[in-house]
């Protein structure tokens, strides 16, 4: 296994109410991330990833692609100390 990174993700366009954090929470725990996410004031999505480099990546894809109700305009991506969480939830 790879060291672990954490990612943070900022998602925006039409992000919210279209399933968004429930489809990344579902893939999330199926690839055994650890992390959170949620929705902003702004309208924007966020989310923290931490795991492997390879499956954080992964789920880095997910959130430019989004659910199929969604109209992602923008992803913002910045690296960030481990902090070695465990578990993976909707704040």
């Amino acid at each position: 296994m790879n060291a672990p990174v954490r990612r943070r993700v900022v998602v925006h366009g039409r992000v919210q109410g279209v399933f968004f954090r429930d489809t990344v929470r579902r893939q999330a725990r199926e690839l055994r991330i650890a992390g959170w996410v949620r929705n902003r004031p702004d309208g924007a999505v966020e989310a923290v990833f931490e795991g492997d480099r390879v499956t954080v990546e992964e789920m880095v894809a997910l959130c430019r692609e989004g659910p199929s109700q969604a109209d992602v305009r923008a992803v913002e991506c910045f690296d960030e100390p481990v902090e070695g969480v465990g578990g993976f939830t909707i704040r």
